[in-house]
């Protein structure tokens, strides 16, 4: 499976905010927004005046790199997103959303979307009492996730679940601590995204 394996940290100073890739570190003064509040490179804090498609290009890498997805995955819910009833930009945000793995990040049982991702490869979560290890699986109203039993015994996953206790949970999530399970209530809305991004910009761009 292919995936990005650099420095993280940098992707959040090029995008100028923080796309919360480095689980709890981004939470503190460690984070390198924080420290770092410019692009990386030698030509990071020189000015640059952005075109109309260097605004459309970050809007996107910024999403994608948020999701932890690559281009091709990215331009294949773009494909789905224009097929759905609503607006393309809403509905591409809403598909990225109900990952998975996104969801298992949402609910904290992850500090990150890619320890989430890795958890869920690994096989410690079950959709309807049947074991998924497909980071991309799109969850769906009225489906339960859980954590499996045997997972939720082990230490690793007991320091997970205490470090993101309390972290809040969108409300399209109803989130059972005590059975470390969790009902897709609805499908989310934009509002309840807080990516802070221009997602019309994505579709001018994949317009073109």
């Amino acid at each position: 499976m292919a995936r990005y394996t650099e420095a993280v940290c940098k992707l959040c100073r090029r995008e100028g905010q923080k796309l919360f890739l480095k689980g709890e570190r981004c939470y503190t003064d460690k984070c390198a927004i924080n420290r770092r509040a410019y692009a990386p490179g030698q030509h990071g804090q020189g000015r640059k005046k952005t075109s109309e498609y260097g605004l459309q290009l970050r809007a996107k890498q910024m999403t994608r790199r948020f999701y932890g997805v690559l281009e091709n995955q990215f331009h294949h819910y773009y494909e789905m997103a224009t097929t759905m009833q609503g607006k393309a930009g809403d509905n591409l945000l809403i598909l990225l959303e109900s990952r998975l793995d996104n969801v298992v990040y949402r609910c904290g049982w992850a500090s990150s979307r890619a320890e989430a991702r890795q958890l869920v490869v690994h096989g410690h979560f079950t959709v309807n009492g049947k074991k998924v290890d497909i980071p991309s699986y799109l969850v769906k109203p009225g489906e339960t996730i859980a954590i499996k039993d045997s997972s939720r015994q082990s230490d690793k996953f007991k320091a997970v679940l205490e470090a993101n206790s309390a972290r809040p949970v969108p409300k399209w999530l109803d989130v059972d601590a005590q059975n470390a399970q969790a009902k897709v209530v609805e499908m989310p809305t934009r509002e309840e995204i807080d990516l802070e991004v221009d997602e019309t910009l994505i579709v001018e761009l994949y317009s073109k």
